[in-house]
């Protein structure tokens, strides 16, 4: 089964994160929902909230449970997620990364997944950006620190 995925963020840390084990300040501060090659949609980390479209693709896997595919899907079957990545964009306009989060997918209610494939439904993920430190969220990223929820397109 087919649905749009929405991942919904709010609370983003700032544009400016703290020193790096250089002590250096990490500056111009952007986040995407991606591959780590391919940095696109970026979101200042001073934005109000930031919101990235993606599609999913739930299939069953018989007795080994379920499995997702999708054009941002990453990770081992049994493993897979959805990437958000941070970075500086520098003067030159590159993105240079330097912490991630996972999205687990595995976390997702069967119930959800179902409701979320129904036609004009669409399956949200909506979290805070800034971690209890104050800086981008990273790690691993499961309930309750993100909410699955299903929506109206």
């Amino acid at each position: 089964m087919a649905m749009v995925v929405d991942i919904e963020g709010t609370d983003l840390p700032g544009r400016r994160f703290c020193p790096n084990p250089q002590g250096e300040w990490l500056e111009n501060v952007h986040a995407f929902l991606g591959r780590r090659s391919e940095p696109k949609d970026l979101v200042p980390g001073d934005a109000p909230g930031a919101t990235w479209h993606t599609e999913l693709t739930v299939k069953s896997n018989g007795n080994a449970g379920i499995d997702f595919s999708g054009p941002l899907v990453q990770g081992k079957r049994g493993g897979r997620f959805l990437a958000l990545y941070w970075g500086s964009v520098t003067d030159a306009g590159t993105f240079e990364l330097f912490r991630g989060a996972k999205l687990r997918l595995s976390d997702i209610e069967p119930a959800l997944l179902d409701a979320a494939s129904l036609p004009g439904k669409r399956l949200v993920g909506r979290l805070g950006l800034t971690s209890a430190r104050g800086g981008p969220r990273c790690a691993s990223v499961r309930p309750p620190d993100i909410v699955w929820s299903v929506d109206d397109r």
